[in-house]
């Protein structure tokens, strides 16, 4: 039982550092670049896959406790955190960033406007917004919008 404990907290304990670094890499490369006013935390917290997070956890821990092939665990870890820790630099942070957050060409309604445009960021609250026509960012407040 205690293996299996250590497998699992291990999992856990890896898969939330390969986590933060991406998220760490996206806030600075392309929350940062919109300026967008979202905390790390917030974030981190709002944006987590509890399925991936779990396989990965699930697997991390079986390669590093159970799996007896030292050379296949540390490459397979290097390799991951390599992919992880890239975020850090600005193209590919740019891009994570922007795949999953940026929705192009967004028809957007309120009860006196009509927005056409890019969602950069989908908030708690705000969403941050590339209007086409004003040329600018907007923030637009989810509860006046019409779905």
């Amino acid at each position: 039982m205690s293996k299996l404990l250590q497998a699992l907290l291990s999992g856990m304990f890896i898969t939330f550092l390969l986590d933060f670094s991406i998220f760490l890499g996206i806030k600075l490369n392309y929350i940062d670049f919109y300026e967008i006013d979202v905390y790390y935390n917030i974030l981190f917290a709002d944006n987590q896959d509890i399925f991936l997070y779990s396989a990965f956890t699930l697997f991390l821990g079986y390669l590093v406790v159970y799996l007896d092939k030292t050379k296949i665990t540390l490459i397979t870890l290097s390799v991951l955190f390599l992919l992880s820790f890239s975020t850090l630099f600005h193209q590919v942070g740019y891009s994570a960033g922007e795949m999953l957050f940026m929705q192009k060409n967004v028809i957007l309604k309120n009860s006196r406007h009509k927005f056409i445009g890019d969602i950069y960021y989908d908030g708690r609250d705000v969403i941050t917004f590339y209007d086409y026509e004003l040329k600018k960012i907007i923030l637009l407040n989810k509860k006046e919008l019409i779905q």
